[in-house]
């Protein structure tokens, strides 16, 4: 819900275009900021008071790519373009090119949303192809290594663990 109501964002407007006041003087007299005027005045200018009232939707990849191309081919700037297409935050538009830009039409289309439902399954360990063509010798041997260093690492822990952590000494405070 707009934290506005139509009528409070028309009068805003009224005030400014009856050509008393500023964007900003007609912000501070209605204590709203003055981009905020702004943007109300372009959207009122382009779509009288329907751009005025609440809107809600999502928009598809090909009005996206629209939006954008009409936006680059006449030097638009966001707030323009928003203001054009009775687009309510023009923030939008600057995610839309750097998705655009990184990854064309497609990155365009709806996204998935919330949180993954369960955690991608984490990669197996390759069974190598060669492990079916070594001989037994050379298996016996890979398997005497393996525990070789299993053993390794095991006293390596002991000994870590044996140890006492050093004192320190008290701060002086």
């Amino acid at each position: 819900m707009s934290r506005h109501s139509t009528s409070f964002k028309r009068s805003v407007v009224d005030s400014y275009l009856c050509g008393d006041e500023s964007y900003a003087s007609a912000a501070s007299s209605h204590r709203v900021d003055a981009a905020t005027v702004r943007k109300w005045v372009a959207l009122y200018e382009a779509h009288g008071d329907a751009g005025l009232s609440g809107k809600y939707g999502r928009y598809d990849a090909a009005f996206k790519l629209s939006v954008l191309e009409r936006m680059w081919g006449e030097g638009l700037s966001y707030r323009q373009t928003a203001a054009l297409f009775n687009i309510r935050n023009a923030g939008c538009l600057t995610g839309w090119e750097k998705r655009y830009h990184a990854g064309g039409i497609e990155a365009l289309g709806p996204r998935p949303r919330g949180r993954p439902m369960s955690k991608p399954p984490a990669p197996a360990m390759p069974v190598a192809a060669s492990d079916e063509a070594k001989s037994r010798e050379e298996l016996l041997a890979e398997l005497k290594q393996l525990r070789m260093e299993n053993a390794y690492l095991k006293k390596l822990e002991a000994l870590t663990q044996g140890q006492a952590p050093k004192k320190r000494k008290p701060s002086r405070r």
